[in-house]
């Protein structure tokens, strides 16, 4: 799923467009006990609770995507009878009134979810009736030809408010403040089945994490069996280590610095697309080739590429540039110094022999600042600056 078609199931968690039938939760103790459950038309609610179940499950469908927001594939086991995509789809089908398939999701749950405190498992069924869309984009709302059907499911951690005192009205005095068990923002969840080119995507599964280092792996393999791709981190991580085996010892700036511009110029150039800039191995090393990579340090490229990337579970590991590239800094560390550039500009910083030592030289104008403190940049000689 791409931003648009997140932002299209988003805006029906709203009174005017909610498409919402059904909602059933499981409360559960730091005991994996349950300890009560809800099941509820979801219309049916008191108008302020509706609200606030809207803010819950917006909050499932936000993020970055590739960070927060992950597009799985089920693998052809999973979709086999008794597999778990087979588990989801009777799920779906049964529109959350049958009990027995509903205490067996709220069972996988709990078994798989590694959360030593209270929290709480909503579920909801939705009947989307997708609006067709005319040549210039706009929705016609009487041009459907397809109603997509999926279960979205939020796991919230709940947690005792904080003491303090508060204001008695009754009394007219302050006091202690009464402590409440509080439902919080979604930790993770997922909507099956995925909304691919506007449209229902049975073998696949858009996945929710609060933390884009924390994707509770456990949870994804017995719940859902779908294919876990590298973390945000993960991807990153894999990515250096991939530039510092094919370059070796010899790690030239330059080209280090062309990758890194290269990328950002890739993000640029794709900033209004909603589909996000993927790099699987051959553009990888069309990117090292470009960026000033030698044919010789590529020779071991495609080796070097499958032992970077063999912790991906997936069968074909790709990158997401906004997870490799940092697009708000470029970073310069020594171990006592460091530098962070505009990214458009790296190209002020170059590394030169002076005096017979290796330095980073910035080019700059009359505007130079020291700790807030604007001074003036005078050339005192060839090898000085002020």
């Amino acid at each position: 799923m791409n931003k648009k078609e997140v932002s299209e199931i988003k805006k029906q968690f709203t009174p005017d467009n909610c498409a919402i039938t059904r909602i059933c939760g499981c409360y559960v103790d730091g005991e994996k006990n349950k300890k009560t459950q809800l099941k509820e038309a979801f219309l049916s609610l008191p108008e302020e609770e509706i609200f606030k179940y809207f803010e819950l499950f917006r909050k499932t469908l936000s993020g970055t995507i590739g960070k927060n927001l992950l597009n799985m594939e089920f693998p052809l086991s999973a979709e086999n009878a008794g597999g778990t995509q087979d588990f989801l789809l009777k799920l779906r089908a049964s529109q959350l009134t049958d009990d027995a398939l509903l205490d067996a999701f709220y069972d996988r749950i709990i078994e798989s979810y590694d959360y030593g405190e209270n929290y709480l498992i909503l579920v909801i069924h939705a009947a989307y009736d997708i609006p067709g869309k005319s040549s210039d984009g706009s929705e016609m709302f009487d041009a459907s030809d397809e109603v997509y059907e999926y279960l979205l499911c939020s796991i919230c951690p709940v947690k005792l408010s904080k003491p303090g005192l508060s204001y008695h009205a009754e009394d007219n005095t302050f006091g202690e403040r009464v402590r409440d068990w509080i439902v919080e923002m979604p930790d993770v969840g997922f909507l099956f089945p995925a909304f691919n080119d506007r449209s229902t995507d049975l073998h696949s599964i858009l996945y929710y994490a609060k933390n884009a280092e924390e994707l509770r792996a456990s949870l994804v393999e017995n719940l859902l069996g779908a294919i876990l791709p590298l973390s945000a981190g993960g991807q990153k991580e894999t990515f250096q280590t991939l530039i510092e085996e094919t370059l070796g010892e010899e790690r030239d700036y330059e080209v280090v610095k062309n990758i890194h511009e290269n990328l950002y110029e890739m993000l640029e150039e794709k900033k209004d697309s909603p589909e996000p800039v993927t790099l699987d191995k051959t553009e990888v090393k069309k990117l090292f080739a470009h960026s000033g990579v030698t044919e010789e340090h590529l020779e071991d490229f495609d080796r070097n590429f499958e032992q970077a990337t063999s912790s991906s579970s997936s069968e074909q590991p790709s990158f997401l540039a906004t997870n490799i590239v940092n697009t708000r800094k470029f970073e310069i560390r020594t171990p006592d110094v460091v530098i962070n550039v505009n990214p458009e500009r790296s190209d002020l910083v170059e590394t030169r022999i002076i005096d017979g030592r290796r330095c980073i030289v910035i080019g700059i104008d009359d505007h130079v600042e020291i700790n807030g403190i604007s001074v003036k940049a005078v050339a005192k000689n060839q090898n000085e600056m002020f």
